[in-house]
């Protein structure tokens, strides 16, 4: 479960993890063997193996019938991680060509007047993300799902939480939908210093409020793995008023959780 969950976090979903680490374990299969032992179909076999290899992951034969084989794992890694900075290198580039454009466009941003962006991918989410946490100086509030502590985990989030706590702010997480393979990631929220609480039963979308005042609040983040490349609907803002709708929800639910353990410490 932990190996797969970390080939979830190079990009892979959790068929392309749980296809390729079977052929790592069992060497090379044809399609059907593959269906019959991870209990699916041969079309999504095939079409998950296609996937692979696009990835550099797996590789098939060239006699008949084809059979595929698991590339070995350091080589499979390197060029997952190879894609992801490459991808990280555009964005990069691009950030600095918008940069320069600004600087020649001499634009006015007013403080006064509150900005609303969408964030489309998970590669959005990560850049827009660090970079908010590098600016933050008080407090961060989050309502999250498992699969985001993922994200955060992979894409250096954390590392981000860690130093805003060491230079003194302050972090508080809500965390639902959490499994058994869930516990190791909470963990690593509680080592960096952040005060964290379960909530079983939340049914509502993930959403963060940074300092009081910037804010992402989910449209849709119905993703199944932690690739960058998973497409997302998410609102940046920067304005106080939508952040204290969004800190106010956050409180009721914190202090319900707080309330619901006090109820069962006295029974």
């Amino acid at each position: 479960m932990k190996f797969t969950r970390r080939l979830i976090g190079f990009g892979l979903s959790e068929k392309e993890a749980q296809l390729y680490l079977y052929l790592l374990k069992y060497d090379p299969k044809t399609p059907s063997p593959l269906a019959k032992s991870l209990k699916t179909y041969c079309e999504d076999v095939h079409r998950t193996l296609n996937s692979l290899i696009e990835k550099g992951m797996v590789r098939p034969s060239l006699d008949a019938p084809t059979v595929y084989a698991a590339v070995d794992l350091d080589t499979a890694l390197d060029s997952a991680m190879k894609k992801q900075e490459s991808e990280l290198r555009e964005m990069e580039e691009r950030k600095r060509e918008l940069q320069e454009l600004s600087k020649e466009q001499k634009f006015r941003p007013s403080d006064e007047v509150a900005t609303f962006k969408i964030i489309k991918s998970v590669k959005e989410l990560v850049t827009v993300s660090i970079a908010s946490a590098n600016s933050i100086h008080d407090e961060v509030l989050l309502v999250v799902s498992e699969l985001m502590l993922v994200i955060a985990s992979f894409f250096g989030i954390n590392d981000e939480m860690k130093k805003l706590i060491e230079r003194g702010g302050h972090s508080r997480g809500i965390i639902f939908d959490v499994t058994y393979s869930g516990i190791e990631l909470v963990q690593e929220l509680l080592d960096i210093g952040e005060d964290i609480c379960i909530y079983d039963g939340y049914r509502g979308l993930p959403s963060g409020v940074l300092d009081n005042k910037i804010c992402l609040s989910s449209i849709n983040v119905d993703i199944t793995r932690a690739s960058l490349n998973e497409p997302i609907s998410m609102i940046w803002t920067d304005d106080p008023t939508y952040a204290g709708y969004l800190v106010a929800n956050f409180e009721l639910l914190w202090n319900r959780r707080f309330q619901r353990l006090c109820e069962l410490r006295s029974c």
